[in-house]
């Protein structure tokens, strides 16, 4: 019998021989992924599908790590981008469509008034924080959540080997939904912190004012307030978690789901503080790169026509009762929850006697790769899901779950792998 797995596996040789980890994203290669038991590359993708180059077949729950809020070849996007390819992808002079898909997102982002594309999160991130900088005249950043590869964050993080001493001495990270620890830290640098970014939600709901009193705090100690919104734009509302929650920062970064998986972020803010745009470096040759903003103005397009959202809260929403009714029917409450919004919610995985949290994910990846299902512990859902898709993850846990929940009760879970134990990576939430 053929190993489920055998192309990937042996593709994954020939990437190592040449790329680092085997892949281009951290959160694709084999510290998320156990080797044996897992998929590690795609031969195409299409609606809410995706089939890796064994020709296995997969529903996405994870959607590009939720780049993909349409599904995955969109019509309209695809459309889009194969009229702009005959016409040209970047050029010597600017092109309209940077102005076109600008005013969609002032449009439609309450805190957007000015707005700077770039490719990544990290790159929105990592501008917004230097415009923080140059426009409070301050140094000190105080950050929640993930917020991309660049030094003034990851140097908070385990993962901050080669980022200078002096660098990782400028941000300061705080748990979420704890404003007098925001409070400390502000007197701590007190006339020093240049900004508060946030995700505005991932794991756990803002409490209530919780973030209206982060935006009161940053306003009284004279620092910006930046809200992450590279997952959570376009997907939590058309206006992303601030439209949600009400609450207006003064600068937004953007990414993912912005033009359905084309490689676009944006920077955007109060146009007294985007003004200083004109002022620091902040400038990519593919920045106004045609096929990226083609996608996006036709993702944001469809997204402002159709009920996306209200699909994906809706599937969402379904989703989350199902689970946790899997749950409850398993016995498997003591170590497996459900937290997050409905349209990007998390299967939370627990330490629970006997076994530790990375022995019981390892099993439940190992099972739900081969019945099909691909998550790494989210539900990123796209506009393709149907219910049917929905259905079919609950059926998945309705078998997964109860073996979980027999192994921790023995004991025994790694008696269960055909696999080695994921190891322990830092915690980006």
């Amino acid at each position: 019998m053929t190993h489920r797995y055998a192309a990937s596996e042996r593709q994954l040789d020939r990437a190592l021989a040449t790329i680092p980890l085997g892949a281009q994203t951290f959160s694709k290669s084999t510290t998320q992924f156990p080797h044996g038991v897992s998929p590690y590359f795609a031969a195409r993708a299409e609606g809410a599908r995706l089939w890796d180059v064994d020709g296995n077949e997969y529903i996405d729950f994870v959607n590009a790590l939720a780049a993909v809020t349409l599904g995955y070849a969109d019509p309209d996007v695809n459309a889009a981008v194969a009229e702009q390819l005959g016409h040209g992808t970047v050029f010597s002079l600017s092109h309209a469509l940077e102005s076109e898909v600008a005013e969609l997102i002032c449009a439609m982002v309450p805190s957007a008034e000015a707005v700077r594309f770039g490719k990544n999160g990290s790159d929105a991130t990592a501008g917004a924080v230097r415009l923080a900088r140059a426009f409070t005249g301050r140094d000190h950043v105080l950050a929640c959540g993930y917020h991309g590869w660049q030094d003034w964050y990851i140097g908070a993080t385990a993962r901050h080997r080669g980022v200078p001493e002096a660098v990782r001495a400028l941000t300061h990270t705080f748990p979420y939904n704890d404003l007098p620890a925001v409070e400390r830290l502000l007197g701590r640098h007190r006339g020093a912190v240049a900004a508060i970014m946030l995700e505005p939600m991932n794991v756990a709901a803002p409490a209530p004012g919780y973030l209206e009193g982060l935006k009161a705090l940053a306003a009284e100690a004279g620092a910006l307030l930046i809200f992450d919104e590279t997952i959570t734009g376009f997907r939590y509302a058309p206006g992303g978690a601030q439209e949600l929650f009400g609450v207006t920062p003064d600068l937004t970064t953007l990414g993912k789901g912005i033009a359905n998986g084309f490689p676009l972020a944006a920077l955007c803010g109060r146009a007294d503080v985007m003004r200083l745009m004109t002022e620091i470096f902040f400038s990519f040759t593919m920045g106004g790169e045609t096929l990226s903003l083609a996608a996006a103005k036709a993702a944001l397009t469809k997204l402002r026509r159709e009920p996306v959202i209200e699909t994906l809260r809706a599937r969402g929403t379904r989703l989350l009762a199902g689970a946790e009714a899997a749950i409850a029917r398993a016995g498997a409450g003591g170590f497996l929850a459900t937290a997050g919004d409905p349209t990007w919610s998390f299967l939370v995985v627990r330490d629970a006697p006997g076994a530790t949290a990375l022995e019981i994910k390892t099993l439940w990846l190992q099972e739900i790769f081969s019945r099909g299902i691909l998550s790494l512990g989210t539900h990123n859902l796209s506009y393709a899901h149907a219910e049917v898709d929905i259905d079919r993850l609950v059926a998945v846990y309705d078998e997964v779950f109860p073996l979980l929940a027999g192994a921790v009760a023995q004991g025994d879970v790694p008696r269960h792998l055909r696999c080695a134990v994921l190891e322990p990576l830092f915690r980006v939430r």
